[in-house]
This record gives structure tokens, sequence and C-alpha cells, in this order.
């Protein structure tokens, strides 16, 4: 299920799985359109008369990214065909265009003839129906179109004495309709049929052919333009041609190391393994940034087995949350669009929605408009709330006062009139929306802190902008959440703070179902990490969620079932989630008083890089039994925390050896 490695450039995005099969082509936005569908596009290879795709089990795949760059470092041996393939996959950082290199190293001390298949398997704006896949003999190319979008790809190989050869073969043909699989299964004989076009569910193959010197090797290269017009793909294939394929590629990895590195930072005790991790992380947040603003919670097609949609949308809360640690880390200019697009999405009564299209358009949704035969708000309010505490953050790290100005009556202020009259009259808590899962409907520890920190941020901006009657009546309204937070939402027997707050038989009643999210009250301000309320929450919330199992980790809540593995709570109370697990550590390095105290924190960040993907994406959760990634990969949540938990780590390392020092 999780992809494997991801290449983009924030308007172009590409996908491969564990076999470097690329499975997903997003354009013209990151998450939307997927012209794959999900299906893999094979990539095969035939030596003298044998033939296998790389899915077959007997390659053995290394997947990796070179370092500090968003260029693939992928081997991929075979020991019956005595190939090695050493391939590097990119998205160029400007245009739309995806590179692929593979050198070809023969094991053999005898010179052998060797032939690429590359297998196109194209669903154009998501839906088989009325595409077209031809040969475009005017630069002897391969594409595929459907209205206004146009695929064409290309490919050349050295030759003799240095001689470059373009396609050898191609074919076009029908799909997954009645008995025709794809011309993939054409290409297992080596040979393609050269039929020049098709049309309706319609996939190509093309071919690539050499001949490789005994103990040697051949380089050969294939790529991808995305466009809207046939001329506009035809001048992006000239382009790569014209510079030369390596040369790009040599470009692409430059620019995304010096991407990476722009801020010089002391990353204090930290293992290079960890370092390399933060900053494959800066690179996996931005391929999923569009740059029109949405932050994208994760693009994996392969979730839609499960209830036919996906995670390619922008969640407020999850866009709000990684903004903050690309800020944190210094990536402000990528962040800035999100928040202008938060402003455009905010509903005219100042709350913000489910979810959203990258394109803006609103999102589906399983929240209804009708609860119980009462209308409702169908919303997360901590999404509202999150966006403005985010922004405040953006501003505390870089100091950009024009951009909080430019959103402050349209964003601003119209998000926090909302959030103080959007509160219960009795309770003074925010009142009932669905919580930061969208399981379940009530009052929330995690959204009434939320709420409370974005109504803190309005306060600041008011105060910022010399409007101090308004900052007085924001940051009233916040200390009257906090108040009654206080009151309702902490169980002394229990010694912990609730999860929330639920209505049984027309009262309000605690739900103290153990949960991470509630460290919120913390996170956001409401209570200082060393609040003696907040340590004992810590306490309980630990020893109730931790995974007794060999992974380790801890869970989202008592009994999650979302994707559950185990049906024994005291062991594995759900799975692991990286970026609970990760808010755990927060607090560790809050109250670490010597450096003594700091290595939990440091052994949790370990723990993440542990159990990353080999190419070092990190998942959603993980299974408590072998670690395996479950659900998405790569999530961006998941990134941007521990992003957001190195940095908190690095300032208090630095903070307490100091200290020592003095």
């Amino acid at each position: 299920m999780p992809r494997h490695l991801v290449v983009g450039n924030g308007k172009f995005l590409v996908n491969l799985d564990e076999h470097a099969y690329v499975r997903d082509v997003y354009y013209p936005y990151v998450g939307q359109l997927n012209h794959t569908a999900g299906y893999p596009s094979r990539l095969g290879v035939w030596v003298e008369g044998q033939f296998s795709w790389l899915g077959d089990p007997e390659w053995n795949i290394r997947l990796a990214y070179q370092e500090d760059s968003l260029v693939t470092d992928v081997t991929a041996e075979h020991e019956g065909l005595g190939i090695v393939l050493h391939m590097n996959d990119a998205v160029h950082q400007r245009d739309s265009i995806y590179l692929k290199r593979i050198v070809i190293s023969n094991g053999n001390p005898n010179p052998r003839e060797v032939r690429l298949f590359f297998h196109q398997d194209l669903s154009i704006n998501e839906t088989e129906v009325g595409d077209t896949a031809g040969y475009y003999p005017d630069n002897g190319t391969l594409f595929h179109y459907k209205k206004d979008r146009y695929f064409m790809f290309n490919g050349c190989i050295t030759q003799h004495h240095g001689e470059i050869a373009g396609i050898h073969q191609y074919t076009t043909g029908i799909k997954r309709f009645h008995q025709a699989e794809g011309t993939w299964k054409d290409a297992e004989d080596g040979h393609l049929m050269g039929n020049p076009i098709a049309q309706g569910s319609v996939d190509s193959t093309i071919c690539l052919r050499t001949i490789v010197p005994g103990s040697d090797s051949r380089e050969s290269y294939y790529w991808l333009s995305v466009g809207n017009r046939l001329d506009e793909v035809k001048q992006l294939d000239r382009y790569v041609r014209d510079s030369g394929p390596a040369q790009l590629i040599q470009r692409v990895s430059t620019y995304w190391k010096r991407w990476s590195n722009q801020r010089q930072l002391d990353f204090a005790d930290l293992e290079p393994e960890l370092i390399r991790l933060f900053k494959l992380s800066l690179l996996i947040i931005r391929t999923q940034t569009d740059v029109n603003g949405a932050i994208i919670a994760a693009n994996d097609t392969d979730i839609m087995q499960f209830n036919r949609d996906h995670y390619s949308y922008m969640w407020p809360r999850d866009g709000a949350l990684v903004a903050e640690a690309m800020s944190a880390a210094g990536y402000h200019g990528m962040t800035a669009p999100f928040f202008r697009f938060c402003a455009d999405a905010l509903t005219a009564e100042g709350y913000l929605l489910h979810k959203y299209n990258p394109d803006g358009t609103v999102g589906s949704s399983w929240h209804p408009y009708l609860r119980d035969g009462k209308s409702q708000l169908p919303i997360q309010e901590d999404e509202t709330g999150l966006v403005l505490w985010a922004l405040w953050r953006y501003y505390e790290h870089h100091r950009d006062i024009e951009l909080p100005q430019s959103l402050y009556q349209s964003l601003i202020r119209k998000a926090a009139k909302f959030m103080i009259h959007y509160r219960d009259p009795e309770l003074k808590l925010p009142l009932p929306s669905y919580d930061l899962w969208e399981e379940r409907y009530g009052i929330f520890t995690f959204t009434a802190s939320a709420v409370y920190s974005g109504l803190v941020a309005a306060s600041n901006f008011a105060s910022l902008f010399g409007d101090e009657e308004r900052a007085d009546r924001f940051r009233s309204a916040a200390e009257e959440i906090k108040a009654a937070m206080l009151a309702h939402l902490w169980n002394e027997e229990a010694g912990c703070f609730v999860r929330g707050l639920y209505r049984k038989e027309g009262k309000w009643a605690q739900d103290c179902t153990p949960e991470s999210s509630i460290l919120a009250i913390y996170m956001f301000g409401v209570l200082p990490a060393d609040d003696v309320r907040v340590l004992s929450t810590v306490r309980v919330l630990k020893s109730k969620l931790s995974i007794r199992s060999q992974t380790g980790g801890v869970a989202r809540y008592w009994r999650d079932y979302y994707f559950q593995r185990s049906n024994d709570p005291s062991l594995a109370p759900g799975n692991p989630w990286i970026i609970c697990t990760l808010w755990f550590a927060a607090h560790d390095i809050d109250t670490a008083s010597n450096l003594k105290e700091l290595q939990a924190a440091h052994d949790t960040l370990r723990w993440v890089e542990a159990h990353s993907l080999a190419s070092g994406l990190l998942p959603e959760q993980l299974d408590p039994f072998d670690g395996s990634p479950l659900s998405v990969a790569p999530l961006t949540w998941s990134h941007a925390t521990y992003i957001h938990t190195v940095l908190k780590y690095i300032e208090k390392y630095k903070q307490l050896e100091a200290a020592c020092l003095s």
C-alpha cells in the first residue's frame, strides 16, 4: 500500500512503489488529478531471450534517495539475468517533466543484448473512458491525451562508440476490457507489435535496445512531459533532448540539495541518520505542498481500496501543523500560500469546513448538516483555531508583518469572531463539533485547546496592529475557555484531563477514554508542560497507550479500531502512530531539566527513524507486531511532527548544554 518514493515540484507529483513502478501521476495540482488511478506502469528487462518485470520476486531492489535531494537512488539486481540496474528518478524543479536514468550493468563477461520495456498505464482525468494513445512520428515519441491533458513519453540509450539511440519499438492497445490485459503482455516475448494508435481504455509500451559489453554498463534515459496542449508537451520534450536528460537530472539534484540546506543548523548530538531523515522530511513535505497553498495529507491511491476515497485533500488542521513546522524550519516562503488558501476558503460566517480539494473547492465529507433531527455545522472547529495559531507562529518565526496584515480582516478577525460566538452559553466551551480524528461528535480537549490558541493568536495580532479593543475581547474569550476547560475537562479521580464531553440523558458527561490528543492542553499553551495536572495526565496516558509489543510506540487512543491489528488492548490499545509517539517525546523535551533526561526524546527520534520505510518515508501508523507500515505513506503530518520534534530537541539541548557549562 505505501508509496515508497515520491518526486515532485509543487504542481506535478509522481509516486513510485516498492518495485520502482510509477503508481501515481498528479497534475496540475499536487493531489489532483491522478492520471493513473493507482495502476502500475511496469518496467521490464529482456536479456538474450529471457524476460522479467521488476515486480517479479527474483529482483532484489534497494530504495533510497540521493543525499539531501529529491532524486531517487534505486538499485535493482537480478542474479539469474546477471543484470544490475542503477536508477535515478526526478521531477524537474520547475517544469512538468519526469526523468529517469537507468544504468544497465552486465555481470556476464560476454557482451549481451538488453532491452528495457517501459509500460504506460494512464487513466487520464481519473477515468479510462475516452483516452487516446498514439505514436507521434514527428519527434519519435509516444503520447496519450484526452481533452486538455497531454502526456508525451520518450527515451534514449547509449549504443556502440557512444552514439545515442531513441525508441526502438513501441505499441499501443486496449487494457482491462473484455480479455485484453494490456500491452505489457506484448512485451514479454521481447518484441512489440507496433500498433500506432488506440482509443478508449488504452495503454502503451516502448522499448529501448542496446548491446552491453561484458562486465560493463550502458546508460539509458526515459522521460515524460505533461501539459495542456500537444505543442506544450512537444516543447518540453525538445527541452529535455536539447539540454540532455543527464544534465537535467544533475540540475534537479543540485537544486534540491541547496534547497534542503538553505538553513545551516547545528544538530546537537543527533546521529547522521536522524539528520538525514530531518532533511528528507523537509523535501517530502515540499512534494506534498501545492504551489497554490494546499498542503496535502497524503497521496497514496491504494487507500481507496478500503472506502473509495483517499487522503489527497487539504485538511486545515493538518495543513496548519505542517505549516508551523516548516515555518519553524525556515521555509516560510512555501507556507505563506497556505494561509492565503485558508483565507479564501473561510466561509462568510468565519469557519473552515472539513477538508478541501487542492484547487480550493470543498472536499468530500461524512459530517452531516443534520444530527438527531437538529441542524448543525459539519465542522471540526480545531481546524479554524489552528490556522490562526499557525499564522501567529509564522509571524514569531519570521517577523513578516505584511502577510498577517493582509489577512487581518479576511481571516483573523472573521475566524476569531466565529470562535467567540460558537460557544455553549453555560459551559463557555466551544459548541460541539467533530473531533480531530473525524470519528465522534462532542466537546473535546483537543478542540477547546485549539480554539483557545486561535483566540490568543487573534488577540496578539490585534495588539500588533493597534486594535486594542478587539485584542481585549479575543483574549477575554480565550481566558473564559481556559477556565472552563479546567473546570469541566479535568477528572480529579483519574488524575487526568479527559478526552471531552458528550450528552447523556440530557446532561454533559465526561468521556474518559485515554487519548493522546489530550496533550493539546499543553501543546497549544493552555497550561505549561510542567503543570502538575499536565504531568499527571501524561503519566496516565503513557501508561494506558504505550504499545507493549516488540514494535513499541504510542497509540492514538484506547481500543482504536482504524486498521486494528490486535484485540488485546493491554498489549496494543491501538496501532502505534508516528505523530502520537512524537507528541510524548515533545513533552519529554519540554520537561527535561538536564541532558540525561533528554535521552528519552532522543530514543524516540531513533525509534521513528528505525520505523521509516527503507527509502526514509514515514507512514501514518505501524503494525504493532512486525512494525510494517499501515494506512498511507508518506503521511505529511508524520514528517512535519518529526521536524517539529527535532527542532524542539535541538533548542532544548543547546539550553541544557549552556547551563552545564555556566
